[in-house]
């Protein structure tokens, strides 16, 4: 299977329903995928989900005034329903001000991203890949999924756009428990072939055999090594907070008023990559933007944030290829392919440099407190441990941290030489994978409110 008749088949069916449109304006954005998952628990493939679908998002503008909706009935009849109501939403709208018009078409650049084994995965790999990390864990219960799929993504439009691209993903995640101990590890890739269930399911079993009789620390602000896991997850709560345009000028931002202030560890760069094969790489946005490197911090400056037309047009910059689907878009650009540069060190230089403090293997529940100082809080989960002398050592409860994000930054002690791509995406919407390709780190700023509950189930 090639990217080629995907891609095509989805250009086509947005061309179908584009050509159905009578209005000043009008695009359309085609999603389609076909993917499969396998979720286990208690080392029970027990919950498989096949998913096949083709979602079509029409926009339509007449006299100032837009109408979206959306659909999943492919048909003649269906497109010409969706128009329908399309116009008729756009009739019935204010006229929006704020709407900056249709994207003049510009060739995106060539990306890679699709991979023919990946695609051609079908419901008994996809659980042949749960079964191997199963059987690598027998000594303890295994929960988590491997998934996979093959997705298209299409826009045209009455100005001339007519782009698509086809993409593969593919993910392996597991938690291993018991009632007193629990470990994490997942693994992700465009290409399945690079995934080996297996060892995810062993990193998993191994951090959660050193989990047993955990302790409690007091709270208080630590030194810490924070594993790409925990540091991805930091990363895209701030990230989609504060390096989107539209926070930046609602003031909401933390980075607003202070673009090319030194606000981070001059060791720390992060960018916004969409071309970069090593994650997942996209040629276009959802209006059909070319993709772009965009450097946001640059050696701890704060350079820039992402941006889509409408933002553009307000705050007076060009578009950086970071527009959401249309029926999303009033949240503003996001983020979806986060990169920070790594450093020099090994995790275990990582944990010399902090001497004495915490290693954290992931969080969960997370939220944001104060968007504008970026502060997030959250818990430690499945592989909390101290510190000591330089050494990974005992094990600790899960801890409930509220801390800021820029103070966890600024005061680095080193970055890992080697950088993981970490998931972000929950799988429970369209098929959209987006991935931090981020290092370990060690600082100095990582404050605890206090001890949560015990590792385990």
């Amino acid at each position: 299977m090639s990217s080629e008749p995907l891609a095509q088949h989805a250009l086509e069916l947005a061309d179908r329903a584009l050509r159905v449109a009578e209005a000043d304006e009008a695009d359309v954005l085609v999603h389609a995928e076909r993917s499969g998952l396998a979720r286990f628990a208690c080392s029970r493939v027990h919950q498989p989900t096949l998913i096949a679908d083709e979602a079509v998002s029409i926009r339509v503008v007449r006299d100032g005034r837009v109408g979206t909706v959306s659909t999943n009935r492919t048909d003649d009849d269906g497109l010409r329903e969706a128009v329908r109501r399309a116009e008729a939403a756009a009739a019935g709208a204010p006229p929006d001000h704020a709407f900056p018009g249709l994207p003049q078409p510009s060739k995106p650049p060539s990306v890679k991203g699709f991979d023919e084994e990946t695609a051609a995965l079908a419901p008994q790999d996809q659980a042949e890949g749960a079964w191997t990390a199963i059987e690598a864990a027998p000594e303890l219960g295994l929960y988590g999924y491997f998934t996979s799929a093959v997705s298209a993504t299409a826009v045209a439009s009455t100005t001339g756009i007519a782009v698509s691209h086809a993409a593969t993903d593919a993910t392996v995640l597991a938690i291993a428990a018991s009632e007193r101990e629990s470990g994490y590890a997942e693994a992700t890739s465009w290409r399945a072939g690079e995934l080996d269930p297996a060892e995810v399911a062993r990193e998993a079993v191994e951090k959660a055999r050193r989990t047993r009789d955990a302790e409690e620390v007091e709270p208080g602000t630590f030194r810490a090594v924070l594993e790409p896991y925990a540091f991805a997850e930091l990363l895209w709560y701030f990230a989609a907070t504060s390096l989107g345009a539209l926070a930046l000028l609602e003031g909401r931002s933390y980075f607003s008023g202070r673009l090319g202030e030194p606000l981070f560890h001059p060791s720390f760069s992060l960018a916004d990559d969409g071309l970069d094969p090593a994650g997942f790489p996209r040629p276009f946005d959802f209006e059909g933007v070319p993709k772009q490197r965009l450097a946001l911090v640059e050696e701890g400056v704060a350079r820039d944030v992402v941006w889509d037309r409408r933002t553009g047009k307000r705050g007076g910059h060009d578009s950086t290829g970071h527009a959401l689907p249309p029926a999303a878009q009033a949240a503003g650009p996001l983020p979806l392919n986060l990169s920070v540069a790594p450093g020099e060190r090994s995790v275990e230089e990582l944990a010399q440099a902090v001497g004495e403090g915490i290693h954290v293997t992931r969080l969960h529940y997370l939220g944001v407190v104060d968007p504008r100082e970026g502060i997030i809080t959250g818990m430690t989960r499945d592989g909390t441990f101290r510190i000591e002398d330089g050494r990974v050592t005992a094990p600790l409860l899960n801890l409930r941290f509220t801390t800021s994000f820029p103070a966890l930054v600024e005061r680095l002690l080193g970055l890992g030489r080697e950088v993981k791509l970490t998931n972000l995406s929950d799988f429970y919407d369209e098929r959209m994978p987006h991935a931090a390709l981020v290092p370990a780190i060690a600082t100095e700023a990582l404050t605890i409110d206090g001890p949560g509950s015990s590792p385990g189930l």
